[in-house]
């Protein structure tokens, strides 16, 4: 063995020794089915849970005319819009590349006129507000899970 092959291959660093293996792989999301999710005109792909904040990540599919019902944020929520368009005023239109964060604690009520794929991160549940303004219905990373399983689209959902 000669030096110049010695050299050719470096003793891994420390940091190369704490890699985590198997590497992650990526998902072909385009395998899995949108399904109906609780607000009417929106699909949903279920991607992963935190159990512990109860917090979801999905994908959103909002059909073109869609009115969200009024809805509460108990955690805030990372949106990125990836096709089309969202709103709750019209002097500021989300459009595909635009992000949002919501804080926890926000009420609103989006709309999208063309429809839109949203890529969301809810760092904690959403409460379904009725006409009284009292909750009718919470979503959760728990909920989301046994939805997902009822309907038969939870075999890669990371939690």
């Amino acid at each position: 063995m000669t030096l110049t092959a010695l050299k050719a291959t470096p003793p891994a660093s420390a940091a190369h020794a704490r890699i985590t293996l198997p590497y992650p792989h990526f998902q072909k999301l385009d395998n899995y089915p949108w399904k109906p999710w609780v607000m009417p005109g929106v699909a949903y792909k279920l991607l992963s849970i935190n159990r512990r904040s109860g917090g979801f990540t999905c994908l959103l599919k909002v059909d073109p005319g869609t009115e969200a019902p009024v809805h509460h944020h108990l955690g805030a929520i990372e949106v990125i819009v990836l096709e089309g368009d969202i709103y709750y005023e019209r002097n500021d239109i989300g459009r595909p590349g635009d992000y949002m964060h919501e804080p926890a604690g926000d009420i609103h009520q989006p709309r999208s006129d063309g429809g839109c794929v949203l890529f969301c991160v809810f760092e904690g549940a959403i409460a379904g507000l009725g006409e009284d303004g009292n909750v009718v219905g919470i979503i959760d990373g728990r909920s989301m899970l046994e939805m997902a399983t009822r309907d038969g689209a939870a075999q890669h959902v990371h939690s």
